[in-house]
């Protein structure tokens, strides 16, 4: 979980993240399907990641999850922009939050204790960022090279 929180912070400018800001990136990203726990210790397709489920640890699958999540919200094309190599496209606060869903909004403001419209908008400028830097191959990490970032 370190070096989550760690490439989290990274994505930061200046490392500055707010505790309630950071507890609800965890919660979008910490899962079986960012860190595939299966026992192959290969990368899982998107066909074998965990459904969404408070059981796997995440709210939407991890970094996987989010990024469909994104996609069928109508946002894969700014999604993509995160993975991929070139400019960082920007989300609005209003496009975000119905794209994550307003049951994961709503959620994640109970987890935090920031508004809805608060919350929306600290992640709209933050997630581009941390997705960026999660993916700096250009697409989702295989299992060994999340190992290798600790």
């Amino acid at each position: 979980m370190a070096s989550l929180e760690n490439s989290i912070r990274s994505a930061v400018p200046g490392g500055n993240i707010g505790k309630p800001l950071m507890i609800a990136l965890l919660a979008l990203l910490a899962s079986g399907a960012l860190f595939r726990g299966s026992s192959t210790g290969t990368a899982a397709n998107a066909g074998s990641q965990p459904k969404s489920d408070e059981g796997s640890g995440g709210l939407l699958g991890g970094l996987g999850g989010l990024l469909d999540r994104l996609q069928k919200g109508g946002l894969g094309d700014v999604a993509s922009s995160w993975v991929g190599s070139g400019q960082n496209q920007s989300v609005s606060p209003n496009k975000l939050g119905p794209a994550l869903g307003s049951d994961i909004i709503k959620t994640l403001a109970q987890r935090t204790g920031l508004s809805e419209e608060e919350l929306t908008r600290q992640l709209s400028q933050i997630l581009p960022n941390v997705v960026d830097k999660l993916t700096p191959a250009g697409r989702l990490p295989t299992l060994a090279e999340l190992s290798d970032t600790g």
